[in-house]
């Protein structure tokens, strides 16, 4: 096996992956599920130095434990690789509260959105998802084959978060390019990573900008236009923790749910008797997505150490990083019966596919929503369907893992 090359230092392939972990390595990326079996074997929290000293528990219970603990673990480096050093005014570029906030910020950084959350306000954007599902799947529908990534899981969470930013959808390329050379290819190319960064923020701040030079009467109602007019004892929001909020609400409202609804039509694909049941019984959608958020959960999170502790053991000192695989921790046999079995209608099913602790996810009600319209408009529209070329559909990994390519086929005949 060749090596591989980050940024401008070779890194040759791990050859032990409880004390060399390298979650970049294209085997690991292929398949982190032997990984982590093997891991609960025998070291069931993997270290490495390969970008720093990080720790990767592997165990339901030891990531729940690190997910609970605000006094030794810290929010402010949630990136599974650090960027390059890139300072303004003395300070990192780039937070994105509340996700990198701690206590106390991190209790006001996130109220402030909830509400934007709040399952009643999602419930309106169902017939909104809908219409931007049913308006890919015009073209898609009219041929008999397509890429279920690329030509669909991809716009659909870029187009709805995009309305509730109130950015316009035209700029939708411009959005997957960012989150591709911020979350896909950045690990490779950091600088590349940075570059997409500072380009989101300077896009935010002209968005900001328009908000704050209307009279307030006028001003869309939309995300932007809530951190504009929000007050932190009578004071405006800081502009960085603004631009933050808007960089953190457009990434993370893309790639995640995007691998989300990508992993769940490979696997309808590549599981027919699946496919069949949820065409047969549409009832089951709730608990299948539930089950696919949990078979596939796409997001891995660090923390940093920011005082000594131990877990499972293991001895973390300040400024180590740990690295907390929810997609192990929800095929932990220890928690759940017969872990890597896709059982569509699981009954105990208490998944961390959207983390644990205070920073879980606040926008789970949009990804579940997004997920599960998506599902049931391509299940309305487009008849059983198959992979066209296993050997064509590819992966990306390191901090949200998902499907890139699904080629798929279909006879012209409707289910």
């Amino acid at each position: 096996m060749t090596e591989r090359t980050a940024g401008d230092f070779p890194i040759s392939p791990t050859t032990d992956w409880g004390r060399d972990l390298d979650i970049l390595d294209p085997r690991y990326v292929a398949d982190p599920f032997g990984v982590w079996r093997e891991l609960r074997d025998g070291c069931p929290v993997a270290f490495s130095e390969r970008r720093g000293r990080a720790w990767m528990p592997v165990n339901y219970d030891d990531i729940s434990t690190v997910a609970h603990d605000t006094d030794h673990f810290s929010s402010r480096r949630i990136g599974v690789v650090d960027l390059p050093e890139n300072e303004r005014e003395g300070r990192p570029l780039l937070t994105a509260p509340p996700i990198t906030s701690d206590p106390p910020e991190h209790t006001w950084a996130r109220r402030i959105l909830l509400p934007a959350f709040a399952p009643g306000r999602i419930e309106t954007m169902t017939p909104i998802t809908q219409s931007l599902a049913r308006e890919l799947l015009d073209s898609i529908a009219a041929g008999c084959q397509a890429d279920a990534a690329r030509d669909y899981a991809q716009h659909i969470p870029v187009r709805v978060i995009a309305h509730m930013l109130g950015v316009p959808a035209a700029d939708e390329e411009m959005f997957t390019n960012w989150a591709v050379r911020i979350l896909q290819e950045g690990f490779n190319d950091l600088q590349k990573s940075l570059d997409a960064i500072i380009e989101t923020l300077e896009y935010f701040g002209a968005r900001v900008d328009e908000r704050a030079a209307l009279p307030a009467d006028q001003r869309p109602d939309d995300l932007i236009t809530l951190l504009v007019e929000t007050e932190i004892d009578g004071e405006p929001l800081d502009r960085r923790h603004l631009l933050g909020t808007c960089f953190l609400l457009l990434l993370a409202g893309i790639d995640t749910t995007w691998s989300a609804i990508g992993s769940s039509l490979w696997h309808l694909a590549t599981h027919p008797e699946d496919q069949a049941r949820l065409r047969a019984e549409p009832d089951l959608i709730d608990s299948a997505v539930e089950e696919l958020l949990r078979v596939y959960s796409p997001v891995t999170m660090a923390r940093e150490v920011i005082a000594d502790v131990d877990v499972a053991g293991c001895p973390m000192k300040p400024g180590d990083k740990v690295l907390m695989s929810f997609p192990a921790a929800n095929r932990d046999p220890a928690q759940f019966e017969n872990p890597d079995e896709f059982i569509i209608d699981r009954e105990r099913n208490r998944h961390v596919a959207f983390g644990s602790g205070i920073h879980r996810c606040l926008g789970s009600n949009l990804a579940r929503m997004e997920l599960r319209v998506a599902i049931q408009e391509w299940l309305t529209r487009i008849p059983t369907f198959e992979l066209a070329d296993p050997a064509a559909v590819t992966w990306t990994g390191g901090q949200v893992r998902g499907p890139r390519a699904i080629p798929v086929r279909w006879s012209a005949t409707k289910p």
